[in-house]
C-alpha cells in the first residue's frame, strides 16, 4: 500500500483499507465505525471522531463479509451489534 497518494493537481489523498476486502480506497469512499472512550460502537459520519476506528466499503458484499469474518469487531476491539450492520446497509451505494 502506498502511504502517500496524490491526485493530478498534487493534492494529498487519504487512503484507508477495508476490513473485509482489504482493498485500499479513498477515505471518503469508505464507512468508518468507531469505538470512543465511552465504549459504545457507532458509525462515524464525519470520519473524525476520537476513538478506535475501522473502515468498510459502502457495498452490501463487504458489509456482509465484515460481519461474517468479524472484521469490524477486530478493528475496533469490541463487540459490534447486529443493528449496526443493518444501519451500515442504509449507506450502501
Amino acid at each position: 500500500m502506498k502511504h502517500r497518494i496524490y491526485d493530478a493537481t498534487g493534492k494529498f489523498i487519504s487512503v484507508r483499507m477495508c476490513v473485509a476486502c482489504r482493498n485500499c480506497k479513498e477515505k471518503s469512499a469508505l464507512l468508518r465505525v468507531v469505538k470512543p472512550k465511552d465504549g459504545a460502537v457507532r458509525i462515524d459520519g464525519t470520519g473524525s471522531m476520537a476513538g478506535r476506528g475501522a473502515y468498510v466499503c459502502k457495498n452490501a458484499d463487504c458489509i456482509a463479509r465484515a460481519q461474517k469474518i468479524r472484521g469490524l469487531e477486530r478493528g475496533v476491539r469490541a463487540g459490534v451489534p447486529k443493528e449496526l450492520y443493518e444501519e451500515l446497509l442504509k449507506f450502501e451505494e
